[in-house]
């Protein structure tokens, strides 16, 4: 296994970057239509298409989720991946027409040095195409840290970014996360290089460093990035098992704990922390509620695991007053 959402039978992952907006995109695209849900847990959320996600709704099955930078001016990015799914014949059939179906969250990135000129009315933002330029060039391997939608992202004293983990659940499925990590909080405990998610890391793939022989209550005060606002972590958890569109909200809900053990704090009022949760369907539906259960388990850990993987593998951003990553602070 690659330790990557791609181990998901079915799923494949393009990145594109605005290096000099930093800003980026992250499309995930599926072989097939694919039944998904969502849980929105944060107070701000930004994002598209994802009341149909509903289990009462109508649609049953998606073809890409697109994970953004730019806050509100990146959602016309499901637009460009749309355009790239039309020309491959892909979408929901009605009216003699294919209407690609595409969910969307985004996060902020504004502040963090980059020139966006289209955030003050110069020209159109950058995120239509590169979302069109990701799903053309998605594949199963991809960069983590400093690109897609990770390009521009931070947390409150390190740079963040995107990450993704996968794990084979006991039930024998496939479960795997992607994330674009943009905190108001942190993802390491106080000034030192241990990560939140420490109990859940597989070997040494966010460094090895455990949790701290102990945490003073310095370590365990909350610290904010510029405040309670502005920021989101935007997440998709994927399963190549056949679940329901209710199943699948169950998963996305569970999957906000990977969230809460790898961040502090979160779904504070002022973000948009958001969690999609697609069942590509290429291997058996769960047994019973104890297999569902440990599925939406694994879909937390390894969404916490991603995290973690996010900031570990990100590199600073180019310009005056930049995060430092956390390689830049505790070395590889």
């Amino acid at each position: 296994m690659r330790n990557l959402i791609t181990d998901v039978r079915g799923i494949v992952v393009g990145n594109a970057e605005d290096t000099a907006a930093a800003t980026g995109v992250t499309v995930a695209l599926f072989e097939r239509p694919s039944i998904a849900s969502v849980a929105v847990l944060g107070g701000a959320p930004g994002t598209r298409d994802t009341a149909l996600l509903e289990p009462g709704m109508s649609v049953e099955h998606i073809d890409a989720v697109v994970l953004s930078g730019g806050s509100a001016w990146g959602l016309g990015a499901a637009d460009g991946a749309m355009g790239w799914l039309a020309r491959e014949g892909r979408g929901f059939p009605v009216g003699g027409y294919r209407v690609p179906i595409v969910p969307q969250a985004i996060l902020f990135d504004l502040a963090n040095g980059g020139d966006k000129p289209w955030a003050r009315g110069e020209g159109e933002a950058p995120h239509r195409h590169l979302a069109s330029v990701a799903a053309a060039g998605a594949a199963a391997e991809f960069a983590l840290g400093s690109a897609g939608a990770g390009f521009g992202a931070t947390t409150q004293n390190l740079k963040g970014g995107l990450g993704s983990a996968s794990i084979r659940a006991a039930t024998g499925q496939v479960v795997g996360a992607l994330v674009a990590v943009n905190a108001v909080g942190t993802a390491t405990i106080g000034d030192g290089p241990h990560f939140w998610a420490a109990p859940y890391e597989h070997g040494l793939e966010f460094g090895g460093r455990g949790w701290p022989t102990a945490m003073s209550p310095q370590d365990l005060a909350l610290r904010f990035k510029g405040g309670p606002g502005a920021n989101t972590t935007i997440a998709l958890v994927a399963t190549d098992a056949v679940l329901t569109k209710a199943q699948a909200r169950r998963m996305a809900l569970a999957a906000h704990d990977g969230l809460a053990r790898a961040l502090r704090p979160v779904h504070a009022p002022l973000d948009g922390d958001v969690v999609f949760a697609v069942a590509t369907g290429h291997s058996g539906a769960p047994s019973d509620a104890f297999a569902l259960t440990e599925l939406c388990a694994s879909a937390a850990d390894v969404l916490a695991r991603a995290v973690a993987r996010a900031v570990y593998s990100a590199t600073a951003l180019p310009f005056p007053g930049a995060k430092p990553a956390w390689r830049d602070r505790f070395g590889g």
